[in-house]
C-alpha cells in the first residue's frame, strides 16, 4: 500500500464516470484553443525527448481539468501521478512523492491554492531545479542536503487563481484557462457519452438538456444519466424532450439550468436585501451555504449568465434576474418620483 498521501488515478470515481472521460486530445470536446496549443506544446516536448513544461490549469469546477491531466500524461506516454493540496500536510509528505517519480512523470496537484506556505517553497525549487533541499538533523548540527528529482512536469489546478502565490504560479511554463462550454460543445458532449452508454437520446432532447447543463461537462454527464434513469423507468427507453422536461421539473432544474439553491441566492439579494448590495459572508449564511461554494461554484455561473453583478459593495441581482423568478422588478427610489 503507498504511504503518501496520494489519490489512486481517479479512484474516487465511479465506473461509469471513468468510462466517459476522453483519454486523448482528440477525444476532448470543446476548449478548441487550449487544445490547440497542448498539441503543439506536447508534440514539441516528445521530439526533443523532454518532459512538458509544468501547466497551471485554472477555471471553474467541472470543465475538465482533471480530465485534461490525466490526457497530457497519456499523449506524453508518461505515468501519473494524482493528488489534493489539502492532503499535503508537512513537508516530507510532498518531499516523499517528488522522490518517488519516475522521469517525465505528470505530478497532478489538485486545489494548488491550497497548498501550505512550506510545500510551496519546496516545489520553487522542484520546479525550477529539479532538486529539493532536505534538512537532516537537528540544532546546531543540522545539515541541509539537496536531493536531486527527475524531471518531471507539474500540473496544478485550481478554480481559485487569484488565490495562488505570485512565486508559484509564475513558475509554470504553461498557464491554461478554462470557460464555459457553448450549447454546441455541450450537444457534442452529450452524444458522444449517450453512445458510450448505449442509450437512445434524440435529437430534440440533446438540445433541451444542454441548455441546462450550466455550461459544465461534468453536469451534462450527470443529467444525461439520471435522463436515463427517467427514460427507462417512466417512458419506453427512450430520452425524448417530454422525458428532459420531466426528469428537470423533477430534479427542480429550470430551462436557465438554474438549481433551487440558484433560485435561493438570487431570491434573498431580491427579498431579503432589496436586489443588492450584499456581502458575500452575509449571503452565505442567508441561504445555508458555504462561504467557499457560494464563490466558487454558484456565483460563477449566475454572473456568466448575467443575473449577478459582483461589485465593491457587494452582490447585486440584475435585471435579468427579476425576469428569470418570474418577480417584479424592484424600482429605485429615483423612478418612483415624488408625491410632493
Amino acid at each position: 500500500m503507498d504511504d503518501h498521501p496520494l489519490h489512486p488515478e481517479f479512484e474516487d470515481l465511479d465506473r461509469v464516470e471513468n468510462e466517459l472521460r476522453p483519454r486523448l486530445l482528440d477525444d476532448f470536446l470543446g476548449q478548441e484553443q487550449v487544445k490547440d496549443n497542448l498539441r503543439v506544446f506536447i508534440q514539441a516536448a516528445r521530439e526533443r525527448g523532454e518532459s512538458l513544461d509544468h501547466v497551471f490549469l485554472s477555471g471553474p469546477p467541472g470543465l475538465g481539468k482533471t480530465t485534461l491531466a490525466n490526457i497530457m500524461a497519456q499523449e506524453m506516454g508518461a505515468d501519473l501521478r494524482v493528488t489534493a493540496a489539502p492532503a499535503l500536510d508537512k513537508p516530507k509528505d510532498l518531499a516523499g512523492i517528488l522522490t518517488s517519480l519516475q522521469e517525465g512523470t505528470v505530478f497532478f496537484i489538485d486545489e494548488v491554492h491550497r497548498l501550505k506556505a512550506s510545500l510551496e517553497e519546496m516545489l520553487y525549487v522542484a520546479m525550477e531545479d529539479y532538486e529539493i533541499d532536505w534538512v537532516i538533523g537537528q540544532g546546531p548540527s543540522a545539515r541541509t542536503l539537496r536531493v536531486p528529482l527527475p524531471r518531471f512536469t507539474l500540473v496544478g489546478a485550481t478554480t481559485r487563481p487569484g488565490m495562488v502565490a505570485s512565486p508559484l504560479f509564475t513558475r509554470f511554463g504553461i498557464p491554461v484557462r478554462l470557460d464555459y462550454y457553448s450549447r454546441e460543445e455541450l450537444e457534442a458532449i452529450i452524444r458522444r457519452s449517450a453512445s458510450i452508454l448505449e442509450v437512445r437520446i434524440e435529437e430534440d432532447a440533446v438540445g433541451a438538456l444542454a441548455e441546462s447543463c450550466r455550461g459544465t461537462p461534468r453536469v451534462a454527464n450527470r443529467l444525461l444519466r439520471r435522463m436515463r434513469d427517467f427514460a427507462q423507468v417512466l417512458a419506453s427507453g427512450v430520452i425524448t424532450t417530454a422525458v428532459v422536461r420531466e426528469g428537470m421539473d423533477r430534479l427542480n432544474i429550470d430551462r436557465h439550468g438554474l438549481e433551487e439553491q440558484d433560485r435561493q441566492i438570487l431570491r434573498a439579494i431580491i427579498e431579503m436585501y432589496g436586489g443588492g448590495p450584499v456581502g458575500a459572508e452575509t449571503l452565505a449564511i442567508s441561504v445555508g451555504e458555504e462561504l467557499d461554494s457560494l464563490e466558487v461554484f454558484y456565483e460563477p455561473f449566475l454572473i456568466q449568465q448575467g443575473l449577478l453583478q459582483r461589485t465593491a459593495r457587494g452582490r447585486i441581482v440584475t435585471a435579468r434576474a427579476y425576469g428569470v423568478l418570474g418577480l417584479p422588478e424592484r424600482k429605485s427610489d429615483e423612478d418612483q418620483g415624488s408625491l410632493f
